[in-house]
C-alpha cells in the first residue's frame, strides 16, 4: 500500500509498478502481499510486480486464505501452495476470498518453485505500527497483534543460484528457531540443485543479528523501518559464499510504496 495511504486502489497500482521499475531489481522478494483481495482490488500483486519487471517468473506463497487482521483460514490439502503464471487460473477457481502471504519475482528464468513451512508463535505482541496523526503526518500507534502462519518460498534460478525468500515472526526467539530452520534447508536446496544460496526477506530482528544467528554474511547494512525515515533494519540479503569483492550494497530507494524500504544488492 501506499504510505501515505492513498484509498485510490488503482492509483497504488499504478504507484506499485512504479516502484517496482524504480527498483530496478532482476530478483526481488515481497512480503505482505495481497493475492485477489477486496481491499488492494482483487489482483494478483505478485503477477503485478511481474509485469513491471517484464517477465512471467513469479511465485506467491499464501499464508492464509482470506484477509489478515479479518476473517481467514488456514491453508488445506487442496489449495495451491505455490501460485505462479502458469496455475493462476486454477488458483482462483479453488477459492474466491483471496488469500495473503509472500512472493518473488524474477527476470531470471525460474527452474524450481520450493517451500518451508515456518510455523508460527502460539501469542502474539504488542507492535508498532504505522499511522497517521491529527495533523496528517505519518506516525506510529503502539497495538497488540497475534502472529501470522511464516513460510519461506525458494525460487532456484538458471544462473546457478537459489533465492529464499522469507518473513519471519515479530516473536523474538521464535524468529531466531525460524531462521535456523531456513539455513538447514537452505543446505538441502544447494545439495539438490547444486546452487549458490542467498536468504533475504524481513526477519524482524534488528542490529545484525540475522548474520549473528545464522552466521552468514550480511550483504547490506541499511536501516529500513519505518520507509518515511529509517530507524531499524529489519530487512536483509545473506549469503554464505560471496566474498566482498563479489558484491555491491547499492544504495536506498524511497518508493512510496510499504511502510518498509527495499533494501538491494548487486552480485558482481
Amino acid at each position: 500500500m501506499a504510505i501515505p495511504p492513498t484509498n485510490d486502489l488503482a492509483a497504488d497500482q499504478i504507484k506499485l509498478g512504479e516502484a517496482i521499475q524504480a527498483i530496478g531489481a532482476d530478483v526481488i522478494g515481497i512480503q505482505e502481499v495481497d493475492e485477489q483481495l477486496v481491499r488492494s482490488g482483487v489482483i494478483s500483486q505478485s503477477r503485478l510486480v511481474a509485469e513491471a519487471m517484464r517477465t512471467s517468473h513469479w511465485g506467491f506463497a499464501p499464508v492464509i486464505i482470506g484477509e489478515p487482521g479479518s476473517k481467514w483460514r488456514k491453508l488445506d490439502a487442496l489449495d495451491i501452495k505455490v501460485v505462479t503464471e502458469e496455475n493462476l487460473e486454477a488458483n482462483k477457481a479453488s477459492h474466491t476470498e483471496g488469500s495473503y502471504g509472500i512472493g518473488l519475482v524474477s527476470k531470471i528464468p525460474v527452474l524450481h518453485w520450493d517451500r518451508l513451512e515456518l510455523g508460527k508463535s502460539i501469542f502474539g505482541m504488542p507492535l508498532v505500527i504505522p499511522t497517521e496523526n491529527k495533523k496528517g503526518k505519518q506516525s506510529v500507534q503502539m497495538i497488540y497483534v497475534a502472529d501470522e502462519p511464516r513460510v519461506a518460498l525458494a525460487a532456484t534460478l538458471d544462473n546457478g543460484w537459489t533465492v529464499i525468500n522469507t518473513h519471519l515472526s515479530f516473536v523474538p526467539f521464535v524468529n531466531y528457531r525460524q531462521l535456523g530452520k531456513i539455513k538447514k534447508w537452505a543446505a538441502v536446496l544447494s545439495a539438490k540443485y547444486g546452487t549458490q544460496v542467498l536468504i533475504i526477506g524481513d526477519m524482524n530482528l534488528p542490529k545484525g543479528l540475522p548474520a549473528v544467528a545464522s552466521k552468514w554474511s550480511s550483504l547490506v547494512e541499511h536501516n529500513s523501518y519505518p520507509s518515511w525515515g529509517g530507524k531499524v533494519q529489519f530487512d536483509y540479503i545473506l549469503s554464505n559464499t560471496l566474498k566482498p569483492d563479489q558484491y555491491e550494497s547499492l544504495p536506498m530507494v524511497v518508493t512510496g510504496m510499504s511502510d518498509h524500504l527495499p533494501v538491494r544488492v548487486n552480485i558482481l
